[in-house]
C-alpha cells in the first residue's frame, strides 16, 4: 500500500516550502527519483537503513524502498466550507488522503506576511479545524435529511441509520471531530462511507526558525497542548532548514550540517516515521539476487494478505511464508546461513507479520 498524506494549513505557513524540500530530497538519490504525478503531488522513498543493508547481504541488483505520497493542498482561508478561496477544491483533496499533516506557523518573521496579521498557532489551528467541522456538519446534515423520510415511514434499517447520523451530527455540532465519535459497531460502516474530513488522523508539523531547533519554542508548546487534547503527535521542523538540507549532494557534508544544528536526522524523515506510526504501518522486506524491496502494511496484517500486497496470486494461492527477522538475517549474514542456523521459520495463514520480517512466500495457483 502507498501512504498518502496531505499538507494542510493557512497560507504562508510553510506548506509549499516543505513540499519543495521533499521534492529535492527525493531527487537526492538517483535510484529513487522524486516523481511528480501532478503539480501538487509527489512520491518520495521512505528512509530505512535496514533496506540498504539487506540489499548488500543479499547481493541484490536493485534496492527498492517503500514510498509515501505527499499532497500540497491549497492554503485554506476562513470560510472555505462555504467555498471561499479554493475551499471546495481544498476540501475535496483532503478526502483523498490517509492522514493530514497540519502545518502550523511557529516563527516570527516580518518578511513573511501572516494571513491574519500575527502569529497565533491556537487561532490558526482553530480556523482549520472549524472549516473541516463545518464541511462535515454539512455532509451529515444532508444524510440526516435524506434518511428522515424513510425512517418516519417505518423502515427499520433507515431508523437505525438515522439514529447514527443524528448522534454523529450532535457530536460534530459540539465542536468534536468525527475521529473521537463513540461509534457502536453498527455505526462504523455508515460513518466510513461518509468520508468525513475530521475522521482523518492528524499530525502537527510545527514550522519553526533555525534558532528554535531542535526542541521548539513557546509557539510549539501551544501546539503540543492542543495535540495532547486531540491525542495527536507533533513534529518540530524548519521548512527553511529542510530546503537547505535537501541541497547537499555529499552525505558527509549533510551529516555535519545536521550535527551543527543538533539534529540526528532531517525533519522530513522524522515526519515520515511519525506518519507511519500515526497510521499503524509497518514494513516487511523481500530480498534476492534481483532486488531487495520494502513493503508497507498495517500492523496486524496476516501473512496471506501481506503476500497480496506483492501480487494477488500470492494471496490466493498462499501456502506458507518462509520468514527471517531482519536482526537474525544480519547476524547470520545471508538467507542460506539463516536457514542453516535454524532462524528461518515457516509461518502459516494465521501469522501476523512483524516489522522487519524478511519473507519468501510459497504459493500455488
Amino acid at each position: 500500500m502507498s501512504l498518502r498524506c496531505g499538507f494542510v494549513g493557512l497560507p504562508n505557513v510553510g506548506k509549499s516550502t516543505l513540499f519543495n524540500a521533499l521534492s529535492d530530497a527525493g531527487a537526492e538519490s538517483a535510484n529513487y527519483p522524486f516523481c511528480t504525478i501532478e503539480p501538487n503531488v509527489g512520491v518520495v522513498p521512505v528512509p530505512d537503513d535496514r533496506l540498504q543493508t539487506l540489499g548488500e547481504l543479499a547481493e541484490s541488483a536493485e534496492v527498492i524502498p517503500a514510498s509515501i505520497e505527499f499532497v500540497d493542498i491549497a492554503g485554506l482561508v476562513e470560510g472555505a466550507a462555504e467555498g471561499e478561496g479554493l475551499g471546495n477544491q481544498f476540501l475535496a483533496n483532503i478526502r483523498e488522503v490517509d492522514a493530514i499533516i497540519h502545518v502550523v506557523r511557529c516563527f516570527d518573521d516580518d518578511n513573511v506576511v501572516h494571513v491574519s496579521g500575527s502569529v497565533d498557532p491556537a487561532r490558526d489551528i482553530d480556523v482549520i479545524n472549524t472549516e473541516l467541522l463545518l464541511k462535515d456538519l454539512e455532509t451529515v446534515e444532508k444524510r440526516v435529511e435524506r434518511t428522515r423520510k424513510p425512517a418516519k415511514s417505518g423502515e427499520k434499517e433507515a431508523q437505525q441509520k438515522l439514529d447514527t447520523y443524528e448522534r454523529l451530527y450532535d457530536h460534530l455540532a459540539d465542536g468534536n471531530p468525527a475521529r473521537t465519535f463513540p461509534a457502536k459497531e453498527r455505526d462504523r460502516p455508515l460513518i466510513k462511507e461518509l468520508f468525513l474530513l475530521t475522521s482523518k488522523p492528524v499530525l502537527y508539523a510545527a514550522n519553526v526558525g533555525e534558532d528554535s531547533l531542535p526542541d521548539g519554542n513557546a509557539y510549539v508548546d501551544e501546539v503540543r497542548d492542543i495535540a495532547d487534547e486531540d491525542e495527536a503527535e507533533v513534529v518540530v521542523i524548519s521548512a527553511e532548514i529542510e530546503s537547505q538540507i535537501a541541497e547537499f549532494d555529499d552525505p558527509d557534508e549533510r551529516t555535519m550540517f545536521l550535527e551543527e544544528l543538533g539534529l540526528d536526522t532531517p525533519g522530513l524523515e522524522r515526519l515520515i516515521r511519525a506518519a507511519f506510526d500515526l497510521l499503524g504501518l509497518i514494513t516487511f522486506f523481500t530480498a534476492g539476487p534481483k532486488e531487495a524491496r520494502a513493503w508497507t502494511i498495517r500492523q496486524g496484517t496476516k501473512a496471506p494478505q501481506a503476500a497480496g500486497t506483492i501480487h494477488s496470486d500470492f494471496e490466493r494461492g498462499f501456502i506458507r511464508a518462509e520468514t527471517i527477522h531482519f536482526t537474525d538475517y544480519v547476524e547470520a549474514g545471508s538467507e542460506s546461513a539463516a536457514r542453516d542456523a535454524g532462524v528461518m521459520r515457516a509461518e502459516g495463514k494465521d501469522y501476523e507479520v512483524k516489522d522487519g520480517d524478511v519473507m519468501l512466500f510459497r504459493f500455488n495457483v
